[in-house]
């Protein structure tokens, strides 16, 4: 059984956690595979490496997580959403070092054991024990983006006065809203916490099967909207020099207007692994 581990860039604490939870897991036989950054953090500084062992010279890209039977983030939602992006359908496990955590429920005194409880469970069962998220997926003529845990934003060349775009946006064909804004943005339940909220679109609890269309700074506002999952959302780009299509914040695509771009529940769901998120607890750490 092959786990691999994602730490937190430049955090020592995250790399340090690393560490001890490779030693663990080794101890028990399994086998451990670093992330590209977090191989070169340990690499650098012996002290962060059990005794008796040595650092690992080199990492894997976070996209070869997908061929680990277990992956393990320690960090904030930032860094559950790189390790996300390359685990695929492997399951994942969040240990949370940051301020709220939504998708990190291990606490890190509780890290250690909580993977070694997992690690069993597989030995045992042959599968981990999951609870999935869905991603979003954002497509045009010919190309395709990563997909999003998130939300998909798609917007004008820029934020702010005389940099939004004209929009239409349907929903399963049908028109819902149409005008002058800085962008639109869909989010999954899960992200409804994160851009989604900062923009005024509403919270949605994550045992809700829905997508949230939130415009951004229009001119004429439309109130968010909260559509079944299955529903597909089509954004139409025009009346710009240039458009951008985000995926979590970091996957980006120019565009040329005119330019529609269709948005949908993807077919691979994240897989998170370990125990339950209060939703309401973490809420709490917003305040």
């Amino acid at each position: 059984m092959n786990v691999g581990i994602v730490a937190q860039r430049d955090n020592r604490r995250a790399t340090s956690l690393a560490a001890r939870l490779a030693e663990r897991l080794r101890a028990l036989e399994a086998g451990v595979v670093f992330d590209e950054t977090t191989a070169a953090a340990l690499a650098a500084d012996d002290g962060r490496w059990p005794d008796g062992d040595s650092p690992p010279a080199t990492g894997v890209t976070v996209d070869a997580m997908a061929d680990c039977d277990l992956v393990v983030s320690i960090g904030g939602d930032g860094t559950f959403l790189y390790a996300a992006r390359g685990a695929g359908s492997t399951p994942i496990m969040g240990v949370n070092l940051g301020e709220v955590g939504f998708l990190n429920a291990v606490a890190p005194d509780d890290a250690v054991e909580s993977v070694v409880a997992e690690v069993e469970h597989v030995r045992e069962t042959g599968s981990a024990r999951t609870r999935e998220m869905p991603r979003l997926r954002a497509e045009g003529d010919g190309w395709a983006l990563s997909t999003a845990i998130n939300e998909v934003v798609v917007h004008g060349p820029r934020r702010g006065h005389g940099g939004g775009a004209g929009f239409e946006v349907r929903v399963d064909g049908s028109l819902y809203t149409s005008g002058s804004a800085d962008g639109v943005l869909v989010a999954t339940p899960t992200g409804s916490t994160a851009y989604n909220l900062s923009e005024g679109g509403p919270l949605v609890h994550p045992s809700v099967d829905a997508l949230v269309v939130t415009e951004m700074a229009g001119e004429e506002s439309m109130p968010p909207l909260v559509i079944d999952d299955d529903s597909e959302v089509t954004v139409r780009i025009e009346e710009a020099t240039e458009g951008v299509v985000v995926s979590d914040g970091r996957i980006r695509r120019a565009v040329e207007p005119p330019e529609r771009v269709r948005l949908a529940r993807a077919d691979d769901p994240v897989r998170i692994a370990g125990p339950g998120r209060d939703f309401f607890a973490a809420l709490g750490k917003l305040a």
